[in-house]
């Protein structure tokens, strides 16, 4: 939940707080319309942003990571979530229809190549994307790296991360009765679409919490009180994907298709203690991506905010803009 994990500790990496030259509602199909805007200079250097989740939206934050007088930033808001409509909608929501709403906003706005910057589900959205689209695509830039595995989810649903947090994990499997706890995702998936209102919000919101205690490393295990409709839509977005782990299988998983990204520069920013995505695999990833480089950032966790992670994607992208 990199939109409410803390932003103010990475203040001081970042750029000034800037306003959108542009704002539009975009029909992708479907019944799906999204929002996107742009920031930043013009005729700049594109770059795409792709927030996590999925389900968490775009926030104002993510602009500051690019020099407004050399970038065109275009943030939007994914299917289903932020100020995307229809709201917390799973119909017509998966992987490839994502992919194909980038390259719709990357035509409508007469783009022809771009950097790709994305976090933690946003990172996997930028590989499938530039595996899928590798013309289109100059520079990857990814944070916090989830690949979309069974083994990804398995640690932080199935047990892993609760060995670290044992009582937060426990305020996570309460509210599910005993004998469906060995399977945690399919247990919310069915209390997240169960129709009665009040159970589904009471469910998004622990679902989230337990994603939110422990995104930064000086969590205390509190995750907060997220916004209802916020927390709604992330929750079901989420369980929905990785109910349908991602919609990869063998053929589509990233690792098994780097050499689509032959050529192509790549940066990973890992924090060495991300609790949610944990390092393996931003390591098997830059194993595999002979163009990319590894920045293993110590005393961070998982958040976009983490001040570690914030300077150095601002000192990546300052890098870029040189040439």
């Amino acid at each position: 939940m990199d939109k409410f994990s803390g932003q103010k500790s990475a203040a001081q990496y970042l750029y000034p707080p800037i306003d959108p030259f542009d704002q539009r509602m975009l029909a992708v199909g479907e019944g799906h319309t999204i929002y996107v805007e742009q920031s930043g200079k013009p005729d700049g250097i594109p770059v795409v942003v792709l927030h996590g989740g999925p389900g968490g939206g775009c926030s104002p934050a993510m602009r500051r990571y690019f020099d407004p007088s050399v970038y065109r930033v275009v943030l939007f808001d994914q299917r289903g979530c932020g100020r995307s409509r229809p709201h917390a909608a799973i119909e017509g929501n998966t992987t490839w229809d994502l992919v194909a709403d980038i390259e719709e906003i990357r035509t409508t706005l007469d783009i022809d190549r771009w950097i790709v910057f994305g976090g933690s589900w946003g990172a996997t959205l930028a590989l499938v994307y530039g595996q899928s689209h590798p013309d289109a695509v100059t520079h990857l830039v990814l944070r916090g790296v989830f690949l979309g595995t069974q083994s990804e989810l398995d640690w932080f649903y199935g047990g892993g991360a609760a060995q670290f947090w044992p009582e937060v994990w426990r305020r996570f499997t309460d509210l599910v009765p005993e004998d469906e706890r060995g399977d945690m995702i399919a247990a919310y998936h069915k209390r997240l679409f169960s129709g009665v209102a009040a159970e589904e919000m009471r469910f998004a919101k622990t679902w989230s919490q337990w994603e939110n205690a422990l995104a930064s490393i000086s969590s205390q295990g509190l995750g907060g009180e997220p916004p209802g409709t916020y927390a709604r839509a992330f929750a079901r977005l989420e369980n929905h994907y990785f109910t349908n782990r991602c919609f990869l299988d063998e053929e589509t998983a990233i690792l098994n298709r780097m050499d689509r990204l032959k050529g192509i520069p790549g940066w990973i920013v890992q924090g060495r203690y991300d609790m949610i995505c944990p390092p393996r695999m931003a390591w098997e990833l830059s194993a595999k991506w002979p163009t990319s480089e590894l920045r293993m950032v110590g005393d961070a966790g998982h958040a976009l905010s983490e001040p570690g992670i914030s300077a150095e994607l601002v000192r990546i992208m300052n890098r870029i803009a040189l040439g």
